[in-house]
């Protein structure tokens, strides 16, 4: 599925989408350069779980949790992890226990350890907007793209413009 993207409150919507699509336990990969909206994504994911507060990448801390209900998210940003072998530290078995959603920025940084991704998404830059290629890397991914088209007419698994 792709959806071109026209601004940060379209990127927040989309964000949003998904959150209300997915199951707990689900990985989801953020791919794409500095500045693309990965973290305006989460942002509108997490507002759509209830959360009130900011939203800031977690470049440092590299993983920020978020109790909202009965549901745990945890947002992860690998860019500055010099080893994979970091994730260890980081609990990385305890955090994808199959009750979480985790969203991981950067997830190439943790390739070995980090396990493939439910589903991936990878946001470019598309003129003064972006490019969302989303795709399902498990069954329960795929299950997102089916409920995500569904929400969003003109999206089944093609272009959305």
């Amino acid at each position: 599925m792709e959806r071109l993207i026209g601004t940060p409150e379209e990127m927040a919507a989309l964000g949003a989408a998904l959150a209300h699509a997915c199951p707990p336990g689900l990985l989801i990969h953020l791919e794409g350069e500095l500045g693309t909206g990965k973290t305006t994504l989460v942002r509108g994911f997490l507002a759509a779980l209830g959360h009130r507060g900011p939203v800031r990448s977690p470049t440092y801390t590299l993983v920020e949790p978020y109790e909202l209900g009965a549901r745990l998210v945890y947002h992860l940003d690998l860019y500055r992890l010099a080893d994979p072998e970091e994730l260890e530290f980081l609990g990385i078995r305890d955090l994808l226990d199959g009750e979480a959603i985790c969203l991981v920025e950067w997830p190439e940084r943790g390739a070995g350890l980090l396990p493939s991704g439910d589903l991936v998404l990878r946001l470019t830059y598309a003129g003064p907007g972006r490019r969302v290629c989303l795709r399902a890397g498990t069954p329960a991914g795929a299950a997102v793209l089916a409920a995500l088209a569904e929400q969003v007419p003109g999206s089944e698994g093609g272009r959305d413009s």
